[in-house]
């Protein structure tokens, strides 16, 4: 059936709704059936976001499209997905089925608008990789040059186009009935992520971001970038240099080919932070399979599909950020922020603020000392709740650097699990605050802030630990007491919606003479009349408790 119906729009759209539909009432109900959140209830709530990150992974392979794509897009979005959630998505690959071989090269021949044996000598007939977007299929040039050819999949940009009303739908859903809509700036984030899937679908798009970081890294002896063949690229057609290597994260290989690993993990290094810190376009998808270890020990990047760019305004705000950080003024932090749209415009920016220091001061302690992969997991988490707990949404480029940036450390402490970040970082970090030294840059953020009272690392710890409490329990009885505002909403929605339904069935029924039909609608209709009473009785109650 899911074959059959593969292109129908209402097809997919059903099961992508209903499927949020679904998650939004059970997330309701738990939160209004759990009142104390013990560590059982926190266990409780874990394994039922695991089960539904599981059944969208499972119907985003199953579907494609949008789905995985959206998966993908979450899996980036630290500032308000569950760690769970994100977990199971990370594993969300693109494992689709290639299309039919014939598909492909009459797509290819289409594009090229001539027979494929112009061109080619000889193509292999089965996919080299298959992804929601296009297959990759190896081949020879008439001149005897090995190729990648990347073709996109048949009607896919139909199916996108499809999904994006279904998406469409989704988020007013989101908007409407839950507290998360009234928090995020779900337009802004809706046209970020089509903009982004638009831009991978695409395929001139991926070759001009190619051909900037070949041109980026043309210098770079330890860094090798595919060469393109432009007469045979097309909006639907990629056609590149074929390289031979193995994942980054081939260990077994390097020592097999006498690489040196540790140079390696520097070269690798060196290479992500130049992106992450200089304005211009970074690698947003660095995953070991798009990165790989030649014999030589040259690392060669493929696969420009999804990339970000940091522009020169940001990253003057970001050096003031790290400043604010390090003269311990957190409303020049707070200011940087807002600057780089972080912050949604209805933010108490001194609660923010407020929270911001104690989550640093808690680090003030000589934590960061010792910097490896677990100091780095246990900082990501705290700024994982404060991404999710405040009123901050990162702008989509960002969402993508916080990944890359992740995904990278991994890769890089999984193949050189003693490597030094400070030492490695320091020199980057002076080069990037320009001629004049870090300590003579926040001399000069001193001077302009002689007004105001600045402390270094003061014991806010202490502070947070005797007064935060009552306003912590606070924070939580108003939002046990939201949700469940929100869950007869949520109720009374749906039974209104059941309700016009059996009107609509109803008078169907009895136009068309199909009295059973017409029996079934009326009973739609009293029993969610029924229903929808009882929940406005309950949430009328509600109500008045809280006056």
């Amino acid at each position: 059936m899911g074959k059959l119906f593969k292109y129908n729009i209402l097809y997919r759209s059903t099961i992508i709704v209903w499927m949020a539909v679904k998650f939004i009432i059970k997330i309701y109900y738990f939160n209004f059936k759990n009142k104390v959140w013990d560590k059982k209830a926190v266990k409780r709530w874990d394994n039922m976001l695991y089960r539904m990150a599981k059944e969208y992974r499972e119907k985003a392979e199953r579907l494609g499209g949008v789905l995985i794509k959206v998966g993908q897009f979450l899996s980036t979005r630290t500032d308000f997905m569950p760690e769970v959630f994100i977990r199971e998505l990370d594993e969300l690959v693109d494992h689709v089925p290639p299309m039919p071989f014939e598909t492909a090269l009459a797509s290819i021949e289409k594009e090229w608008g001539t027979a494929i044996g112009t061109h080619l000598q000889i193509m292999e007939n089965t996919a080299f990789a298959s992804a929601s977007i296009g297959d990759v299929y190896r081949g020879k040039l008439r001149d005897g040059k090995s190729v990648a050819i990347k073709v996109r999949r048949h009607r896919i940009e139909e199916v996108f186009h499809k999904d994006f009303i279904a998406l469409r739908i989704v988020f007013w859903i989101l908007k409407v009935i839950t507290a998360f809509g009234k928090k995020a700036d779900l337009n802004s984030l809706y046209k970020e992520l089509v903009l982004v899937m638009n831009r991978e679908l695409d395929y001139e798009q991926e070759l001009e971001f190619g051909e900037y970081f070949r041109e980026r890294y043309q210098d770079n002896a330890n860094i090798h970038i595919p060469a393109y063949h432009h007469d045979l690229c097309t909006e639907r057609v990629i056609v590149m240099e074929w390289v031979e290597g193995v994942k980054i994260t081939d260990i077994l290989f390097m020592k097999q080919h006498n690489i040196d690993i540790e140079k390696v993990t520097k070269n690798l290094f060196d290479h992500y932070i130049d992106q992450f810190l200089n304005p211009g376009k970074f690698h947003a998808d660095p995953h070991a399979g798009n990165i790989l270890i030649q014999k030589d020990g040259t690392i060669s990047i493929i696969d420009f599909g999804m990339v970000g760019e940091i522009k020169k305004e940001d990253t003057e705000q970001f050096k003031l950020l790290v400043q604010g950080f390090i003269i311990d003024n957190y409303d020049i932090v707070i200011s940087a922020l807002d600057k780089m749209n972080f912050i949604l415009p209805q933010a108490d920016k001194k609660k923010l603020k407020r929270v911001i220091k104690e989550t640093v001061d808690m680090y003030s302690d000589g934590s960061m000392k010792n910097l490896d992969a677990k100091v780095m997991d246990r900082l990501g988490e705290d700024i994982g709740v404060i991404l999710k707990e405040q009123p901050i949404q990162l702008p989509a480029d960002y969402a993508y650097l916080i990944r890359a940036v992740s995904i990278v450390i991994g890769i890089l402490f999984a193949i050189y699990p003693e490597m030094d970040v400070k030492r490695w970082a320091l020199p980057q970090i002076k080069s990037w605050f320009g001629r004049k030294s870090i300590v003579e840059s926040v001399t000069k953020q001193y001077a302009k802030n002689l007004t105001e009272p600045i402390l270094s690392y003061p014991r806010a710890l202490l502070s947070f630990l005797e007064s935060g409490e009552k306003n912590r329990n606070w924070d939580k009885e108003k939002h046990y007491i939201h949700m469940k505002h929100q869950f007869y909403l949520l109720l009374e929605v749906i039974s209104f919606m059941m309700v016009v339904t059996g009107i609509a069935v109803s008078i169907w029924g009895f136009s068309a003479q199909l009295h059973a039909i017409a029996i079934i609608g009326l009973v739609l209709i009293g029993v969610f009349l029924f229903l929808l009473n009882l929940f406005f009785m309950n949430h009328y109650r509600l109500i008045r408790s809280r006056r």
